[in-house]
């Protein structure tokens, strides 16, 4: 079976650097984190775009938004009653400890995850995420797409992001920049490979995939 250093490698030499995740700002970031959820990136893209107009990514501007306007102005990414709750709440703590990531980092420590999640609307994908591409941590993020994959690989408990996060452990030497490459090559491998009308196919793991279990 297909060992998750070696995924990485093949998957890196084959698809370059990843350049992730797309965003000119830690705030937009955040908020694309927030606004992908459960949704395809166009629909939290064209989100963030109405809120750039409305904010300019200002997380005072945001803060002060009455919740319905909110609420409106991200619409395009569909539940958005929850989301604009989840992004008030996250700015909310962030403001407590005056957006200083690397204080929060050393306050938290290992228990940042479970902050997180304490968090209203951020769940272990979004905490993940958080960790690795605003917190310079190490987290494996099976999303959707990378859980397609290695079901294709060959691996078991692969129908849900909890189950299946514990099944996998990154080497012990990857640093944040492996772990946000890593992240991105299996999404952008998930959303080419496993989506037909995107018009491309990698074929450098179909002979992995040919000797596996699961179709």
């Amino acid at each position: 079976m297909l060992q998750t250093e070696e995924l990485y490698n093949i998957l890196y030499q084959n698809m370059g650097p990843q350049h992730w995740w797309p965003a000119d700002s830690n705030i937009e970031m955040m908020l694309g984190a927030i606004l992908v959820q459960n949704t395809n990136w166009r629909n939290a893209d064209l989100a963030l775009q109405s809120l750039k107009e409305a904010t300019d990514f200002n997380p005072k501007y945001i803060l002060n938004m009455p919740l319905e306007n909110l609420q409106m102005v991200i619409k395009s990414s569909g539940f958005y009653k929850n989301k604009a709750k989840a992004i008030l709440a996250l700015f909310s703590w962030l403001d407590q400890h005056h957006f200083d990531y690397d204080r929060i980092v050393t306050q938290y420590r290992d228990d940042l995850r479970k902050e997180l999640l304490s968090i209203r609307g951020i769940g272990s994908e979004t905490a993940d995420v958080l960790i690795v591409y605003i917190f310079g941590g190490v987290e494996f993020i099976p999303d959707s797409y990378t859980r397609r994959l290695y079901a294709k690989l060959g691996y078991a408990n692969t129908d849900s992001y909890d189950k299946f996060k514990k099944e996998i452990q990154l080497p012990s030497t990857f640093t944040n920049q492996d772990a946000n490459e890593f992240h991105a090559l299996l999404d952008n491998f998930g959303k080419n490979y496993f989506n037909i009308k995107n018009g491309t196919h990698y074929t450098f793991l179909d002979t992995y995939f040919e000797s596996s279990v699961n179709d």
